[in-house]
C-alpha cells in the first residue's frame, strides 16, 4: 500500500482494522478490504489496513497470510494500531467482553452480533459515549438490506409509528415452502437444513429469539427508547402447520413470522411501546406477503413519509459482509475527518406495553363435535369477553369437523381468556391453532 491516493495527493494515515472472526462473513470482509483497497481508499480519505485477524486456530489453508492470524483476541482489539474493531465471532459474553475492551480503549467498534445487542445494549452504547468512539451495527438485523442508517439518520426528523418486518430467512424459507407446497413443518425445516438454511441447531431461528434480537434493537432506535431481547414477546412457528397453511389461502392470506415494534397508546394515554414477535396472518395484498424464500423485508410507517419498505438478502457471508464494509467505511470516515457517527438515543423513555393490552384480529381454529348447537356454544364464548366474530368456517365432518374463526380487533388478553373457555367446552375437543392477523384493512 503506498502513502499516496489514487489522486496523487498524500493520504491520511492508514486506518488499522482489527476483525474478530473467520467465518462465512468475517472471511468475506477480510477479502473486500485486500480486493477493493484503493476503492476503499479513495472513498475513506485513508488506506485500510488489516492489523489481525482472531480466530479459534492459526492455519495457512485460511487463506490469509499467517503472520495476520492470533488467537489472542484480547490483545489484538487493544493493540495502538488498532482503530476499528470488527466483530463477527457471535454468541454474547465472549463478544461482550472483546467489544467492550475496544471502546474502553477508545476503538470505533462495527458488529453483526444482535444478541450481544439486545441483551447489552446500555452497556455499550454508555462506553461508546464514554470514550466518544462510534459503535455501528447495520448488519445486526437484516444483513444487507439499509434499516438502521435510515432510522437514524433519514428519518430523524419523522415520527416513527410501526415498524413491521421479515428478519429471519430460515423461518421465512420454511413458510414459503409450506404455502408453496402443501408440506408439513418437518418436512420444510429438514429441506431447509439440507440447502443450508438452517442450522444444525435451528432453536434461535424457528423459536423466535433471533427475530426478537432484531425487535429489541430496531424498537430501540425508531422509539428512542431502550427496549431489551426480554422486553420482546414472543412465539415461534413450530406449532404452525400445513392444516394453517391451508386455512390461510382460503382466507387469501399467508402465514408469515413477523417482527412488529409500535407505537401503542396506553390507559393514561400516553404512549407506550410494543415489540413482538410471532407467526400471523398476512393478507396477499400487503407487500410483505409476496416476500418469499430466505429474503427479508422491513416496512416502516411514520408520521410524514407515510409506508417505506426495505427488502432484500437479510443473510449470507456476501451479503453481511456488505453492510458491515458500509460501516467500516463510516467509522473510518470518522477517524479520518474527526467525527462521529449518530449516538444512542433514549430521551424518550417509554414504558413497554404489556402483551394483554395488544389489539389485533385472531384466527383461532378449532377441532369440534359435528352436531347441532356447537357454533352457538363457541360463539357465546367470544362474545361473553367482547370479542367480536368476523367470520366462521366449517371444515369437515364427524369426528374430523373443524370450525374456523375470524375475530375482530381485540386486546390479546380478551382472546387468551376466550381460548381458555373454549378449551373447556365439551364440544370443543381441541383448540388446534391461534394465529394473530396482521397487516388487515381493519
Amino acid at each position: 500500500m503506498t502513502s499516496e491516493t489514487v489522486t496523487g495527493v498524500p493520504a491520511q494515515r492508514p486506518i488499522g482494522v482489527a476483525v474478530l472472526g473467520h467465518g462465512t462473513v468475517g472471511a468475506e470482509v477480510v477479502r473486500i478490504i485486500r480486493d477493493d483497497a484503493l476503492d476503499l481508499q479513495a472513498r475513506i480519505g485513508a488506506p485500510l489496513e488489516i492489523r489481525g485477524v482472531a480466530v479459534r486456530t492459526v492455519s495457512p489453508e485460511r487463506g490469509v497470510p499467517v503472520e495476520l492470524l492470533t488467537t489472542d483476541a484480547e490483545s489484538l482489539v487493544t493493540r495502538d494500531d488498532v482503530d476499528i474493531v470488527v466483530e463477527l465471532i457471535g454468541g454474547i459474553e465472549l463478544p461482550r467482553k472483546l467489544v467492550r475492551a475496544a471502546l474502553d480503549a477508545g476503538k470505533s467498534v462495527v458488529t453483526a452480533n444482535k444478541a450481544l445487542l439486545a441483551a447489552n445494549t446500555g452497556e455499550l452504547a454508555e462506553a461508546a459515549e464514554a470514550r466518544n468512539a462510534d459503535l455501528y451495527f447495520e448488519a445486526a438485523v437484516a444483513g444487507a438490506i439499509p434499516v438502521i442508517r435510515p432510522l437514524t439518520q433519514s428519518l430523524a426528523g419523522d415520527r416513527v409509528d410501526r415498524v413491521i418486518g421479515i428478519v429471519n430467512g430460515t423461518t421465512n424459507f420454511i413458510l414459503s415452502a409450506m404455502d408453496e407446497t402443501g408440506a408439513d413443518y418437518a418436512e420444510t425445516l429438514a429441506e431447509a437444513s439440507r440447502l443450508g438454511y438452517a442450522e444444525a441447531d435451528p432453536t434461535a431461528d424457528v423459536e423466535g429469539y433471533d427475530a426478537a434480537s432484531k425487535a429489541a434493537i430496531l424498537a430501540s432506535i425508531a422509539f428512542h427508547t431502550r427496549v431489551s431481547a426480554s422486553d420482546v414477546y414472543r412465539e415461534g412457528i413450530t406449532h404452525i402447520t400445513a392444516a394453517d397453511l391451508t386455512s390461510a389461502r382460503a382466507l387469501n392470506c399467508t402465514v408469515k413470522l413477523l417482527a412488529i415494534c409500535e407505537r401503542v397508546t396506553g390507559p393514561d394515554g400516553r404512549d407506550r411501546v410494543s415489540a413482538r414477535v410471532y407467526p400471523a396472518l398476512v393478507p396477499r395484498e400487503h407487500p410483505l406477503a409476496s416476500v418469499s424464500g430466505a429474503f427479508n423485508a422491513v416496512v416502516v410507517e411514520a408520521e410524514s413519509s407515510g409506508r417505506l419498505m426495505f427488502y432484500g438478502q437479510g443473510a449470507g457471508g456476501a451479503p453481511t459482509a456488505s453492510a458491515v464494509m458500509g460501516d467500516v467505511v463510516m467509522a473510518a470516515r470518522n477517524r479520518v475527518q474527526g467525527g462521529r457517527g449518530p449516538r444512542e438515543s433514549k430521551y424518550a423513555k417509554l414504558e413497554i406495553a404489556p402483551m394483554s393490552d395488544i389489539i389485533t384480529r385472531y384466527y383461532v381454529n378449532l377441532q369440534v363435535a359435528d352436531r347441532a348447537g356447537v357454533l352457538s356454544a363457541v360463539a357465546a364464548e367470544f362474545a361473553t369477553r367482547g370479542v367480536s366474530i368476523s367470520a366462521v368456517r366449517q371444515e369437515g365432518a364427524g369426528n374430523g369437523a373443524r370450525l374456523v374463526v375470524l375475530t375482530h380487533q381485540a386486546t390479546d388478553r380478551a382472546l387468551s381468556d376466550t381460548v381458555a373457555a373454549l378449551d373447556k367446552l365439551e364440544s370443543v375437543t381441541a383448540v388446534t391453532s391461534v394465529l394473530r392477523l396482521e397487516g388487515s384493512a381493519e
